[in-house]
């Protein structure tokens, strides 16, 4: 009995050991989420999740990937990041239904491990000249065959399916991550992070800092999020919002040169379109659609000053209308401005304008009340006697003024002024 006792008392020193050990290791592993179109945003969270990974010593830095693409020099300043990183990188496509299309492929091909959920897929990688022009066929097969000798070296470099990927540049095929892992395109198959930091453990991968071997299974996970300055440039990188900010900011500035003084339109105008600007200088904007919608503009404010009997504002509505739709120029869904966001901005604007050129032909036919053309038709009261051809008294609006009428007028009798020379006022009597 007392032998049993020593030996159970031994155990549970060495299991204590053990987890004190486990504990004190501080074995952790950073994660992001790269979502959403690959941008300078993302290429630039990226890059600090990177260096923060390095500054923590974590063991790996995992990058739960799903985008169906982006713009090409993002994608290759992410893949500058990850093969020159001194953390393992684990690119995982996850949840299920996400995707790494396109740039996605070239980021899962340059990553030390290649992962994915089920209900994911990996492919579509064909150059696409993301503004819409046309490119001639000489320069079209230059792209082609340089978007596919990088993929193909980055597949080599760390031992998967080069064939395919070239495929998958020349071809835009796309396979499940089930034909992906037989092969050869991805490392591993696994349903949540957990299962993968378990599988990847013990494995061997090259970093820009030699040879290393993971030590996953188990590990804390830290999560790494944009910061809310990253946040925000994410946001307005997105072509409509980046829209609706270029239509706030022409209108703010709009009601600050038409009511100077007011301050605070044209401060928040000037502030949506700096950053419309910004989102416009990552997006491929037809200056030609730019162009049209600054005509519109013109022509609206126009409306308000001339009389075109509503041409101008047809034009305004039609130059706006087209210029919204040519504004994005690409063949990609993602990158363009929805037509359902287009369709009711413009509406919005043409009926703002179009109550500020009723209120203006309103102002114009109004009657005068104010200065010597007011005094018009202002009704007063005679105080002396007015014959032809002599002068009186007359009370309008409030002041004693001198009066001369073409007809008798008697003290006390009410009076219409017809006319108004210099000082002097014509009267006559109200009938």
């Amino acid at each position: 009995m007392k032998t049993f006792r020593l030996i159970l008392f031994v155990v549970l020193i060495a299991v204590s050991a053990a987890l004190a050990v486990a504990k004190d290791s501080g074995v952790r592993v950073d994660a992001v989420k790269v979502d959403g179109v690959i941008n300078p945003v993302t290429a630039e969270f990226l890059d600090k999740a990177v260096n923060q990974a390095a500054v923590d010593k974590a063991e790996a830095l995992v990058i739960l990937l799903d985008t169906p693409g982006g713009l090409d020099t993002s994608m290759r300043l992410m893949v500058k990041t990850i093969t020159g990183s001194p953390i393992p990188i684990i690119t995982y496509v996850s949840p299920s239904g996400a995707r790494a299309a396109s740039a996605g492929v070239f980021i899962m091909m340059a990553s030390p491990v290649a992962a994915m959920s089920p209900g994911t897929n990996i492919g579509a990688a064909h150059p696409v000249s993301v503004g819409g022009e046309k490119v001639e066929a000489e320069m079209a097969r230059k792209v082609e065959n340089d978007a596919a000798a990088y993929i193909r070296s980055l597949a080599q470099k760390n031992g998967r399916n080069a064939d395919w990927a070239e495929k998958a540049v020349r071809e835009s095929v796309s396979i499940s991550e089930t034909d992906a892992l037989n092969k050869n395109v991805i490392d591993i198959v696994a349903p949540n992070l957990d299962d993968l930091l378990a599988k990847v453990d013990g494995r061997k991968v090259v970093t820009s800092m030699g040879e290393r071997t993971l030590h996953t299974k188990g590990a804390a996970v830290v999560w790494h999020e944009m910061g809310a300055r990253l946040r925000l440039l994410k946001a307005i990188s997105d072509p409509n919002v980046a829209y609706v900010l270029m239509m706030i900011g022409m209108l703010g500035l709009f009601f600050e040169l038409s009511n100077p003084g007011l301050i605070l339109p044209g401060v928040l105008g000037g502030i949506c379109l700096i950053l419309a600007f910004y989102s416009f200088q990552t997006l491929p904007v037809n200056y030609a659609g730019m162009m049209l919608i600054l005509l519109a503009v013109v022509f609206l404010i126009a409306e308000v000053k001339v009389t075109s009997y509503g041409l101008l504002a047809v034009a305004g509505v039609i130059s706006l209308v087209l210029g919204s739709v040519m504004l994005i120029d690409s063949p990609l869904p993602y990158m363009r401005i929805s037509l359902s966001l287009i369709l009711p901005a413009a509406a919005t604007i043409t009926a703002f304008f179009m109550i500020l050129v009723r209120a203006a032909v309103r102002a114009r036919g109004a009657r005068v009340s104010t200065g010597a053309e007011g005094m018009v038709g202002a009704y007063g009261d005679a105080r002396t006697d007015i014959e032809p051809g002599g002068s009186g008294d007359v009370y309008v609006m409030g002041s004693h003024w001198s009066a001369y009428s073409d007809t008798p007028v008697r003290k006390g009798e009410r009076v219409v002024v017809t006319a108004i020379e210099g000082l002097k006022l014509k009267v006559t009597r109200k009938s």
